[in-house]
């Protein structure tokens, strides 16, 4: 019996994901190198995948759409999510990630996606009263853009500090040590976003809540 070549699916086996996976790769400018940094998955891996020699598990396909800042499902359907997506991405309330402080009273929903982090990463900032959200500090450069919705927040950096109402924002360095600090008597909401100068690549948020 003659094997069928790697690089040809069987019908009714997995889809081979290769050629969608190596498609939104070279759009978004990304080489093997980075994008297995982002993902955690190593680049002789990636390169099997992409020739259709190895049938990834749903983990690493599901670390790959994340570094790639797509549906898992756009990697499962090559060929047609090009032409089937919309201009305007929707993405769903329950699909962006949260992460909470230990002591429970910050919480950041991360809205920018995962393609961006160590660019530009902005995010929905919830701080209950007495809550604080510390910062060590971050790549040379870095800037961050706070903007309060609703509440009382004080800002800090290094020895500077400013109280902002409901409609203040505040722009400050963030490569030396910050913190935002809820020092009043209801929940403050802000929009926060995080400039950094430099291509490092991030694949996690860079604050640490205490």
């Amino acid at each position: 019996m003659t094997q069928a070549p790697f690089n040809t699916p069987l019908s009714d086996g997995p889809p081979a994901v290769g050629s969608r996976l190596q498609e939104v790769r070279k759009a978004q400018k990304l080489s093997l190198d980075e994008l297995s940094r982002r993902a955690g998955v190593s680049k002789s891996m990636l390169s099997e995948v992409e020739r259709n020699q190895a049938n990834p598990t749903v983990a690493v396909l599901w670390r790959l759409s994340g570094a790639l800042g797509i549906e898992l499902t756009d990697l499962l359907t090559p060929g047609q999510t090009a032409k089937a997506s919309p201009m305007v991405e929707r993405v769903a309330a329950h699909a962006i990630p949260v992460t909470t402080s230990i002591d429970g009273k910050c919480s950041l929903r991360i809205l920018g996606p995962i393609a961006l982090a160590g660019q530009v990463e902005w995010y929905e900032l919830t701080v209950e009263p007495g809550g604080v959200l510390a910062s060590e500090a971050h790549d040379a450069g870095a800037r961050e853009h706070l903007s309060v919705l609703s509440g009382v927040l004080c800002v800090q950096a290094a020895d500077s500090d400013q109280t902002l109402k409901a409609g203040d924002s505040a722009r400050y360095p963030a490569d030396v040590q910050h913190s935002i600090r809820n020092a009043g008597k209801t929940l403050a909401k802000a929009v926060l976003v995080v400039e950094h100068l430099t291509d490092a690549l991030a694949t996690r948020p860079h604050h640490r809540q205490g």
